[in-house]
């Protein structure tokens, strides 16, 4: 892992190998994503390889975990004995996984409800609110939600204005309920549901399936990355240039306590602090 040599890096210099800005490597280091730099004497920041090793496995991590647990599992890996931190990264793939999972039934839940016919509206084909949450196993409350985002919209009653169903409307409930088991988000489905109402076109779900497979595919790509990149962070090499990085940050500050130039790091590292 001589890849992990420790040598002085400026703040631009791991914003330009990262792909961050040089304010986002700042923000990183305050909440702890890359371990403190070291400073010299004038108050410089001096970064080494495991900073840039780990501000690409928090990048990688959060395209497929997101950035909350990227933070954990990245934080984790400064101050945790490595199975502790790969705990954490085997519960991020088992996260893809059962979304996997919830996705394949999603498929085999939409090819069966596209097989359904939905003819002419008869009142007695017709469901009640509690009657279709029921059949569903959501609550009432969950329909009427979907209802005010313009997912599934009922007919109304003549004298109350209650909610009622047709078979169309109902096989609409069925088709956003398992997309968002799926993972679909509230946003995509109200763009989707209005041409599945106006065409009847099941390919339309089957292609937004797609689009959430592909996603998971990038994500689980993303998450095999940021693995890589904490492979370097947990190896023995890492951790003898962790060990020598602040062994050089106490006689930075040792130095610049008496007057000195800040001893052990490389001089004429001048630039954004």
């Amino acid at each position: 892992m001589s890849g992990l040599k420790s040598r002085g890096l400026r703040t631009v210099d791991v914003a330009r190998r990262t792909g961050y800005s040089v304010q986002q490597v700042r923000n990183l280091e305050r909440d702890g994503v890359l371990p403190p730099a070291v400073r010299t004497a004038t108050g410089y920041r001096v970064y080494g390889e495991p900073h840039v090793q780990s501000a690409l496995a928090y990048r990688a991590l959060a395209a497929g975990a997101g950035p909350v647990e990227a933070k954990k599992i990245v934080r984790a890996a400064h101050r945790f004995p490595a199975p502790d931190v790969l705990v954490l990264l085997d519960a991020a793939h088992a996260g893809l996984d059962a979304e996997r999972t919830r996705l394949r039934q999603a498929r085999e839940a939409a090819r069966a409800i596209s097989d359904e016919p939905v003819g002419d509206v008869r009142a007695s084909d017709a469901m009640s609110v509690s009657e279709l949450a029921a059949a569903l196993g959501v609550r009432p409350s969950t329909l009427r939600h979907w209802d005010a985002e313009d997912l599934v919209v009922p007919d109304r009653g003549p004298v109350r204005g209650a909610r009622r169903y047709t078979p169309a409307q109902v096989r609409d409930a069925r088709v956003v309920h398992q997309l968002r088991q799926a993972g679909h988000r509230i946003a995509s489905l109200r763009a989707l549901m209005p041409e599945l109402r106006a065409a009847r076109r099941m390919e339309d779900v089957a292609a937004a399936l797609d689009a959430r497979d592909a996603g998971l595919a990038a994500r689980s790509k993303a998450l095999l990355d940021g693995a890589a990149a904490l492979s370097a962070l947990l190896s023995p090499v890492a951790s003898a240039t962790n060990d020598a990085a602040e062994a050089t940050r106490t006689a930075a500050q040792r130095g610049g306590s008496s007057g000195g130039g800040g001893a052990g790091v490389r001089p004429g590292l001048r630039g954004t602090r």
